[in-house]
């Protein structure tokens, strides 16, 4: 098992990648202070009931294997605090960060 953690930047923002290799499977995200993107691992119903009180900005991509590949696909979910920031399902992982400037 191997863990990555390296900051990127998305048109000159920083962001913090990390990559978790498991077994037949990878965890990733990519945030900053005020939120993030996920591999298909993210719960967001769980975000959204259990924990709605948190506030978390949180989108999640599927079917995802490499952190370049999480910037590029299409949200299939997002939080309801990601909403509000006017963060989409179906917009681009790297555009959803760029709205938590």
């Amino acid at each position: 098992m191997m863990v990555t953690v390296k900051p990127i930047m998305i048109e000159n923002y920083p962001f913090i990648a990390v990559s978790v290799q498991l077994p037949k499977t990878n965890l990733l995200a990519v945030a900053n202070e005020k939120g993030y993107i996920m591999c298909g691992a993210l719960d967001v119903n769980l975000l959204n009931e259990q924990l709605k009180d948190r506030g978390i900005i949180a989108g999640r991509a599927v079917g995802v294997r490499t952190i370049e590949q999480l910037l590029e696909a299409p949200l299939e979910s997002i939080t309801i605090a990601a909403e509000k920031l006017g963060i989409k399902v179906g917009m681009k992982g790297k555009d959803a960060l760029l709205k938590m400037i």
